[in-house]
Parts: structure tokens; sequence; C-alpha cells
């Protein structure tokens, strides 16, 4: 790759923003002061939710402007309580620039919004852009959270990536069994099994999960998956630079009762959250984009994600979407190489999804009808 111009050129690579959730507990903040010590030799920006308290190490802070700490490795530390458009401002207004941002989530809260924000407001994002959603999970007591929240489950199914924490406190069957409910919510994140919080920064930061020139990239596996199996290990996500730029302002709220599971073992009953995989042919743009807008437009509500590879009639290019509730982006990614097979392939991630009605009005947007 090469290297940026050092001139304060105009041209300044975007900052990559990652969401950082996961309930009380799971071993965020143990992370957290991992990035704001240890000796990494880059420079991080991270955004504390006032509500996580964050218990940084005093003898670690250098110096403090108000709400920005400095820490002796070169990272920034702010708490937020309220606008965290006005805190991002205020990082990219500071000398010297950093290598990412990362925002942390309270326990309790939905990572949509902070993941919207990166996605609405034109300012930041000319500066910054979306890059992942890391999920933290607490090995031990995932089950019982799945139980009382839906937000611990929400938190999982909006993940790029999720770290599989304290995995030294549960037995080889206890993880087994965790692991595949982590799947059931959301078959495409990267999992990673970690203890206190340990894992090489590179495997968390810079994954490029909302970018779509490097979406689906590491991921040959995407259009040929069977859908009843996810154990590969791969990072199934799109991005927002996007030509069809069709942003819908949704709100966010959840309604509704569990209605069956999508790839679900019996034994788990407090999932509520499914992933429908839809697979077919050559589309016809003309129906398509309609045809999507709609279905984001009326079940905008309970759609966490979706994401696919679509292939149009005439069209020599991959066309990649990606959508969060009721924004959905997409854009031409790159050429169809030889022998790939020419295949159009979508998965929602959500609540009460229609498969019967996704599937056939999917179909009906095929160039030709089967």
């Amino acid at each position: 790759m090469s290297e940026a111009p050092v001139s304060e050129a105009p041209v300044q690579k975007p900052i990559p923003v990652t969401v950082l959730t996961g309930y009380l507990g799971a071993g965020k903040t143990t992370l957290l002061n991992r990035i704001l010590s240890e000796n990494h030799g880059r420079k991080y920006a991270v955004i504390v939710n006032e509500f996580g308290e964050i218990g940084i190490d005093n003898d670690l802070i250098v110096e403090s402007d108000e709400e920005i700490y400095e820490m002796n490795n070169g990272c920034v530390c702010c708490t937020v309580r309220g606008d965290l458009i006005r805190v991002v401002e205020g990082l990219m207004k500071r000398p010297g620039r950093f290598d990412a941002i990362i925002v942390e989530t309270t326990g309790l809260a939905d990572p949509v919004p902070v993941a919207q924000t990166f996605f609405m407001d034109d300012d930041v994002r000319a500066k910054t852009e979306l890059d992942a959603v890391i999920t933290l999970v607490d090995a031990k007591h995932l089950p019982l959270r799945l139980k009382d929240s839906r937000e611990a489950e929400d938190q999982i199914a909006f993940a790029d990536v999720v770290l599989l924490n304290k995995t030294d406190l549960v037995t080889p069957e206890e993880l087994a069994k965790v692991e595949a409910t982590i799947r059931v919510i959301n078959p495409s994140a990267r999992i990673h099994r970690t203890q206190r919080s340990e894992i090489d920064l590179a495997m968390v930061l810079d994954q490029g999960a909302f970018n779509l020139e490097r979406a689906l990239e590491n991921e040959p596996d995407f259009l040929k998956q069977d859908d009843h199996h996810h154990d590969h290990d791969h990072d199934h996500a799109c991005g927002p630079d996007c030509g069809h730029d069709h942003h819908h302002h949704g709100h966010d709220h959840h309604h509704g009762h569990d209605h069956g599971h999508t790839h679900a073992p019996s034994d788990i009953h407090d999932v509520t959250v499914q992933s429908v995989s839809l697979r077919g042919g050559e589309m016809n743009p003309d129906r398509f984009f309609p045809w999507i807008q709609k279905i984001t437009q009326t079940d905008g509500p309970n759609i966490l994600r979706l994401k696919g590879i679509i292939a149009f009639a005439g069209d020599a290019d991959r066309y990649v979407v990606q959508g969060v509730h009721m924004i959905i982006e997409g854009d031409h990614q790159r050429p169809w190489k030889d022998g790939e097979p020419r295949e159009s392939r979508l998965v929602f991630i959500g609540r009460d999804l229609d498969r019967e009605k996704l599937e056939r009005t999917f179909q009906a947007c095929a160039a030709k009808p089967n």
C-alpha cells in the first residue's frame, strides 16, 4: 500500500471509527485500558460514554484539557455525556493525526444510533469512516443476558466482530453452546475467543467492514456458503461510500415477538433475532432498487443489518449493498471475475422478518423470471 503524502493535502484519508459495544462486565474497560496504556506505537482516540465509568489509571494521564486526557503512550481518552458529533469534531481539530477513533457505547446501549451518526452527519462523514462494530460477550453470562435483555441480542446481531471473552470461566461444552448461540443470532460475524480481553488489536481495529472497496474481498465464500452451516470465519460486510446513496432516516423502535428462528438449534429458546439468506441469479435494476427501498421503508425497524452482492443483467461489475435499519447504501465494487458465478445474494438480520415474502419479492426482481 502506498504511503499518503506528508503534506497537509486535502486528500487525507478518513479516520476509521470503531464502535465498541457489549454488556457491563463483558470486558470493554479491560480492552480500552489496554489500548490506552500498551506500547503499540499507534495513536488512538478513545471516546467513552460517561455512564460506562471507565476506570482510567491516573498515573497514565499526561495532561488533561477539560474532557480530553492524553495518555503517556500518545493515545487520548475523553468522556461524553451528550453530543458525540461535537466530541468527534473536537478531536479532529487537535494537532497530530489519530490512527483511529474508538467509541465505547454504554452497557445497555443500542450501537445502532452511534453507527447511524457516522452514516448520516455529513461533516463527520467527510473526515471519518465507520470501520466496524465490535461486540464483547461474556461467555459465562451470555445465556442469562439473552433471557432478560433484548439489547444483548441486538449488540450481537449488529456486530462485525464478536470477542467471546472470559472463555476460561466456562467448560468446553458451555463454550461451544454459547458460540452456537452467537452463530444463530449472527451467522456472518467473525468470532474471536479471548481471556481478559487479550487480543491482537489488528483483529479488532481497521477491519474495513463498512468499506465497499474492501467489502467481501476477504470472504470468497459469501456467495457459496451453505445456508445451514456457518462454521467459517469470514467478515461479511460492506460499506458507505456509495453511488446509490439512499438515506432513509428512520426511528429505532423494536416491536413484536419471537416469530420463529432460522438456523436455531431447538435448545436455544431465548433468541428472537433471525437471519434470512436470499439467493438468486441476475437481477433487473429497475425492479431491484424500488424493491429494496420499499423493504427497508416498511420493515426497516425490524432490520438490524442487511448486506449482499447483486449481479445486474448487462452489468460487468458486482454491486454491493448494505443497510442499517432504514438507511441503505450500495455501489459498484469490482468486475465479476472469469468463471465466477453471477449470483445475487442478500442476507437480512432482524426480527419478525417474513421469509416467504422476502424470498418471493426478491425472486420477482430477477432479470429472467423463474
